[in-house]
């Protein structure tokens, strides 16, 4: 059982910004032109990162700040695919064996990318997935063990992201997120609160699986049911314990959108902004266009870009994926 995740600190984020320089771009923000009237969207392209996707930062960071006689016996993470493309890029790059677990529903395309990375891939069921993710460790498989949530080192990486976008964008008044583990909203919150706390950050959630939202209602986290559709690496039956001290104090509030909305942000994104976003990274974006939120001027995550053809075929040609 992991402790309760403690914020970090702005030299925890500096320290991670200067291992991530050539590794994690500094990603463009662009502006979105189908923002609802009163309302200024911005989009925060992490898709654009190596791996599409901004787990290059929290992974990368993490396994930079680990000795190298530990790495060397190879490491490996769960994931549903961006952690695990994270982790098996840097293996190649650092000349290391990397193991990919991932559960049975697994995007088809990330596994495609992870097999081409050179990753050993280990599928479970969801259940022992999930329950692997809770555990933080598996006892049968050897190497060290990389969090992109919990770790310290992780939260500083995705931490960087607030970092930029603060000096991109001075005036925004909230930055939207997905909710998947929490070290990406609430690592960006803690870069937030050491530069502008005034700046919201708010986690978005799908209609049919929102563990934060529920967590709120109640106050604590709390298993709920959870059908995330097309759209993966977010929505899991509850929010991990350890996560909830830190996410209920850094985060602002949640805004829930359904998945017609996250479809109609990835086609809108694809045909305005030539960019394609996967599913969660589409959901800050749906949240953006929803305008159900009172800041006038805000910024929206673009978490991934790791979208399967025939899923973004499907979205043009105006349907939602089943």
């Amino acid at each position: 059982m992991f402790d309760a995740v403690k914020p970090v600190s702005r030299a925890d984020i500096d320290a991670a910004q200067r291992r991530l320089q050539g590794l994690a771009l500094v990603s463009p923000l662009v502006d979105c032109d189908a923002a609802p009237a009163g309302k200024s969207v911005s989009l925060k392209l992490e898709n654009l990162q190596p791996i599409g996707s901004f787990k290059i930062r929290p992974v990368g960071n993490a396994i930079l700040s680990k000795a190298r006689a530990d790495l060397d016996r190879g490491i490996y993470t769960t994931s549903s695919g961006n952690s695990a493309l994270g982790v098996a890029w840097m293996a190649r790059r650092l000349g290391i064996a990397a193991t990919a677990v991932v559960p049975a529903n697994a995007p088809a395309g990330k596994l495609q990318k992870l097999r081409h990375l050179g990753a050993h891939i280990d599928m479970r069921s969801n259940e022992e997935w999930w329950q692997a993710i809770e555990a933080g460790v598996l006892t049968d498989q050897e190497g060290l063990y990389i969090d992109a949530v919990r770790d310290a080192a992780s939260l500083a990486g995705d931490a960087t992201i607030g970092l930029e976008v603060l000096e991109q964008s001075p005036d925004v008044e909230a930055i939207l997120v997905p909710f998947g583990g929490g070290a990406l909203a609430c690592g960006i919150a803690c870069a937030v609160r050491n530069l502008n706390p005034t700046v919201k950050v708010i986690a978005c959630e799908l209609a049919s699986a929102h563990p934060l939202k529920a967590a709120f209602d109640v106050g604590a986290p709390v298993k709920t049911p959870h059908d995330p559709g097309f759209v993966s690496g977010v929505g899991y039956g509850c929010v991990l314990p350890e996560m909830w001290p830190l996410a209920s104090s850094v985060i602002h509030s949640v805004v829930i959108v359904s998945l017609t909305e996250v479809a109609a942000a990835i086609r809108i994104m694809a045909e305005r902004n030539k960019i394609v976003a996967e599913g969660a990274g589409a959901i800050s974006v749906a949240a953006a266009l929803s305008g159900r939120y009172q800041e006038s001027k805000v910024c929206a995550v673009v978490s991934g870009g790791n979208l399967d053809s025939q899923m973004l075929t499907t979205i043009l040609q105006g349907h939602v994926p089943g």
